[in-house]
């Protein structure tokens, strides 16, 4: 890991170790640097303006002063295009305009050398998008699993059969390059998966879902996992 990388890292850690702080030994072994090499990067952070505090002593540690005013985000030019090319490759992802817009928001606020970096990164990086659904359906969907709510969908099968099904979204869920809808059908009165390309047409209710949860759709493939964004 390079040095600015690891100065974004290592001030992220920082900012979720909270007010328990963390200790230089432990830093070292998380970056696999030397005590002396953290002392230094922590002193850096410092002169950048990291609003660090230092407690010594048996249980003391570092850590950031609760509630000082941190820059937004603090992100490296890999970061940065890390965010935008997961964002443009999944276009066709539940609420993939609103990570979108989010990124946008992201990159308006950082630094202009490191803004421009991750421009020059950015172009050399190419994703070859999936179509993208129609909007409409697609912020239905997205809406009536965000409240909870049934929503009615004009849906063609697989053997061409259509059919208008009032759904109660339980999850959203990719595998073999396709999006599924999975929630209760109330037509077949059992769980279904619903490929979301195959929704024709797509509406919220104002009926609420009636509380099937995600455990009843079954057990995930092994390498299945909800994108909560914590690791471990």
């Amino acid at each position: 890991m390079k040095r600015a990388e690891r100065l974004h890292a290592l001030s992220e850690m920082l900012r979720r170790s909270g007010s328990r702080g963390t200790s230089a030994e432990r830093l070292a072994r998380e970056f696999e640097v030397s005590v002396r090499t953290v002392k230094r990067d922590l002193a850096a952070l410092e002169r950048g303006g990291a609003p660090l505090w230092s407690r010594p002593g048996p249980g003391g540690g570092y850590g950031l002063a609760a509630g000082a005013s941190l820059p937004p985000v603090s992100l490296s030019p890999a970061q940065a295009v890390a965010l935008l090319a997961a964002v443009s490759a999944a276009s066709n992802a539940p609420y993939a305009d609103l990570a979108a817009a989010a990124v946008r928001k992201i990159l308006d606020v950082l630094d202009p050398r490191t803004r421009a970096r991750a421009d020059e990164l950015a172009h050399r990086v190419w994703v070859d998008a999936s179509p993208i659904p129609s909007r409409a359906i697609r912020s239905a969907l997205e809406e009536g699993m965000a409240e909870q709510r049934v929503v009615r969908i004009r849906y063609t099968a697989g053997d061409g059969s259509t059919t208008t099904r009032d759904v109660e979204p339980v999850l959203f869920a990719s595998t073999n390059g396709q999006w599924y809808l999975v929630g209760w059908c109330r037509l077949r009165d059992a769980m279904r998966w619903f490929t979301v390309s195959r929704v024709e047409r797509a509406s919220v209710t104002a009926t609420a879902c009636s509380g099937h949860t995600v455990d009843e759709v079954g057990e995930p493939p092994a390498n299945a996992r909800p994108v909560h964004g914590r690791s471990g």
